[in-house]
This record gives C-alpha cells, structure tokens and sequence, in this order.
C-alpha cells in the first residue's frame, strides 16, 4: 500500500501525543532514532547525539543555508542554528508539526532565522540552487518515490551543496521475511516503502551527486530500536483499551504502538540496517 501525502500527515498530526509520552518529545525536540557511544547518559542525549553527528559529518557552518527536508517538530532545525548560527527552513506535511515548531520559535526568538512551512519535499516551491545544505533525518524513508526526493534536492542545492541524510534502509531487495516484519513495520509507521542503501546510492549518482559516502550506524542506534520494542510490549494493554473505548480513532493512532514491535523484530532478522548518506552537487 502506497501512502498518499495526506495519509502521511494524518499519521504525524494523530501520532505526535505518542510521541510526546514514549519519545521524550519535549526535552529532545525529535522523532528519529537516537544514536548511542560510550558517553551517552540518557535517551534524550542519544536523540541529539544523531543531529550532532550528522552537522559535524557535514561540516555546517554559520554562512550555510539549510533546508531540513521533513522537520518534524523543528529539533533538527533549531539544533543547527544553535549549534552553527546557520539560517534553516524547516518544511513538513503535518499541519499539527508545523503549529509546534512556529511556537517553539517564537518561544526561542529565533523565528527570524528559523522558520517552517508546509510543503511536500519532493516538489517544493524554493528556486533552483538555493540551498547550501539538504538535511534530512529519517524523514526520506516516508517518500513514495525516493528518486523524486533525490530530483528534488539536486535541484534546489547550490553547487557544492551538500546532501546529508540518515535513515532506515532494507538490507535486500527481496528480503526472507515469512512473517513480513517489514510490511507491517511500514503499515503502522505511514511509510510505504523502504529501498536498499545501494538503491540509494546508485541513483545519487546518476542523478549527478558526487562523494555519495554512507556510513552504518545500525549498532549504535540497536538500543533506541530496542527502547521502541519495550514501548511497544507496555503500550499494549493501554492502547487496546483506549482503541476499544474509542472505536473512531484513527487506523494510525490505532495501531501506531505496534510498530515498535515489527521494527525490532526485523532488526533482529537483519532485514533493515540504518545508515548515514552524504553526498555532494
């Protein structure tokens, strides 16, 4: 089943209170997978530690103008800034998203260099060649069409822009999975596909990107993937009985707490790996 871009927003605007309960939404500002070291204290400093390294991988600097390609709540943006004094825009599908990083940056008063639309990142409205820097945390994963996202930020980087992206890759384009953990995985996560890194790869290139690197992280975000499956488990009997109660609620926020489960069940199977991509105009 292929997800509409309406669909994709119903799933964000009806998900994020689960986000805010299971996923320190409020403290680490992210929806993505954290990174884990040997440092990392907490879940909330792993969530930044994948911001961290994805800005010292791509080396953003003040002078940069980024576009954070599926935002979110604005974490990745509002990292950026603060972190590098670059100027970001922040596009997203969900309306409930967009309402929350407006306020967070006002609340920050950094809303004069961080700001947020609506807008689909496979066909926005930015001219050609404006971005020094596309970003995209575990947003592209959601796109119909991988390759129109790739079109897209080839188009609206600037010569020697950078491309810097981490997400959740299939390890096989006909991946042994009898009990289907990556379909269903998909089903409650509003994500229709999921491609091969290689896949990936290979179509930066064509597109024209050069430098395409891609780095394996999948061990160390293996503890935020086993957080999500503990939440899972507990968020069982809650959700079901909430779901009962409430029979009009809607098929994402129904089953939402179940993807926990299919992800780690096949991570354990080897059938996804998650990854960092970077690649150059």
């Amino acid at each position: 089943m292929k997800f509409t871009n309406e669909e994709i927003a119903n799933y964000y605007d009806t998900t994020q209170n689960h986000y805010e309960k299971w996923w320190n939404l409020k403290d680490g500002l992210a929806l993505h997978y954290g990174v884990w070291d040997k440092s990392t204290k907490n879940f909330t400093e792993a969530l930044l530690n994948t911001n961290k390294v994805l800005m010292e991988l791509c080396e953003i600097t003040e002078t940069d103008y980024v576009l954070d390609a599926g935002c979110g709540v604005g974490g990745s943006s509002f990292y950026i800034h603060q972190n590098s004094g670059a100027k970001v825009v922040g596009i997203t599908l969900s309306e409930s998203q967009l309402k929350y990083a407006n306020n967070l940056a006002k609340e920050k008063k950094v809303d004069d260099k961080v700001s947020f639309a609506i807008m689909d990142y496979c066909n926005t409205s930015f001219e050609s060649n404006s971005f020094d820097v596309v970003w995209a945390c575990e947003s592209v994963s959601s796109a119909v069409d991988k390759v129109e996202f790739i079109k897209e930020a080839y188009r609206v980087l600037k010569k020697g822009g950078r491309l810097i992206l981490s997400d959740c890759f299939i390890t096989s384009n006909k991946p042994n999975d009898p009990n289907k953990w990556i379909y269903k995985w998909g089903q409650t996560w509003g994500v229709s596909n999921l491609v091969t890194v290689n896949f990936f790869e290979t179509n930066l290139k064509q597109t024209g990107f050069s430098s395409v690197t891609s780095l394996d992280y999948t061990e160390k975000v293996r503890k935020t993937a086993f957080r999500m499956y503990l939440a899972s488990i507990l968020g069982f009997l809650p959700s079901e009985l909430y779901n009962f109660f409430n029979p009009k609620v809607s098929r994402f926020a129904k089953t939402h707490y179940k993807s926990g489960y299919y992800q780690y069940k096949a991570l354990q199977e080897k059938l996804w790996d998650y990854n960092i991509v970077f690649a150059t105009k």
